[in-house]
């Protein structure tokens, strides 16, 4: 009979104690309670990361899950910061802060080559508190762009630090829901094609020629909360398949076609979810449930590794990070049955 040693080249060890970073494969027996234990892919799967070094929601974020960013934001002992960290996968760190503190801006590109953009400047100026700040990062400090022609936040993103893109919003005082759209080659904005469907709350990412959007709401009220889903060619928006949940102040990363949304808050109470859908370029599917509820966070990532952090779980800002991993590893216990 072929032995496992045979198999793999080496002997399943006895230990008194669970690996504490075992390899895909690795098989041992825990001997304090005598079972045998193994390390595989448990399929796509949502977990907790770090933690942020200020809590706060309505914040920006961009990057991937092991090179990710956060910016700005309301934490609870202030209206809006500055603040700026890098996460690694494990740990967030301090980075280089924002020239204009703001919240409700939105962010594209990597952690060394980012853009932070829009955002609501509170307490508001005798005029507006809407920003038309565009800044950018190298991965030490931020440095003034061009600025967006029309002064909004809780858009959608998409793009580089070098190819934006902006997509809905409001503005206040009304506040007034956008459609417009506005594409950044580096130096400045100038106007693309419509949304079909104006929003505020809504989210997205992909490329400049080639992004999606979806969620959002058209009011303040909670009876009008959005499913839709709209696809950017570069110059005009065209309709696509809906989301299964109609939310907005939602997560959400990844491409064109192979997108991710999740949590967010949905009609009539604007309950905050821990709901998670895939896209595939036409139609969404549900995905696993996140750890815990969340909307306004910061995210990143693609559609099969991300990240979602801080935001808010309806009452607080959070410092919480949570990731997405499709396929997720973890320690299974392996039995005759």
């Amino acid at each position: 009979m072929t032995t496992f040693k045979e198999i793999r080249g080496t002997a399943i060890q006895s230990v008194s104690s669970d690996p504490s970073n075992p390899e895909v494969g690795q098989i041992w027996y825990n001997n304090t309670i005598g079972v045998l234990k193994g390390y595989k892919s448990i399929g796509a799967a949502w977990s907790s990361g770090g933690n942020l070094n200020t809590s706060r929601n309505v914040l920006g974020g961009t990057g991937i899950q092991t090179a990710g960013l956060a910016f700005g934001g309301a934490p609870p002992s202030a209206l809006n910061t500055t603040a700026t960290e890098e996460y690694d996968g494990a740990a967030w760190t301090a980075g280089g802060n924002l020239n204009t503190a703001r919240t409700a801006l939105n962010g594209a590109g990597t952690q060394t080559a980012a853009l932070g953009f829009g955002g609501y400047i509170d307490p508001p100026s005798p005029i507006s508190g809407n920003s038309n700040a565009t800044e950018e990062y190298n991965g030490s400090a931020w440095a003034a762009g061009g600025n967006l022609g029309t002064a909004r936040y809780l858009g959608s993103r998409a793009g580089t630090q070098t190819a934006g893109l902006y997509a809905g919003g409001a503005t206040y005082p009304t506040p007034l829901t956008r459609n417009s759209t506005e594409e950044y080659d580096g130096s400045t904005w100038t106007a693309g094609g419509n949304l079909n469907t104006a929003r505020r709350g809504l989210n997205g990412d992909g490329t400049q020629t080639a992004a999606v959007t979806f969620g959002g709401r058209l009011s303040d009220s909670l009876t009008n909360i959005q499913n839709a889903t709209e696809k950017y060619d570069g110059t005009s928006w065209t309709s696509s398949g809906n989301m299964n949940t109609a939310r907005f102040q939602l997560g959400g990363t990844g491409t064109q076609t192979a997108a991710i949304a999740f949590g967010g808050a949905v009609a009539t109470t604007g309950a905050t979810q821990s709901i998670s859908e895939l896209y595939n370029g036409t139609s969404w599917t549900s995905g696993p449930n996140m750890v815990f509820v969340q909307q306004l966070m910061g995210s990143g990532g693609t559609q099969t590794a991300n990240f979602s952090a801080g935001g808010s779980n309806g009452a607080s800002p959070l410092s919480t990070t949570q990731e997405y991993n499709d396929p997720s590893f973890g320690v299974q216990t392996i039995t005759t049955s």
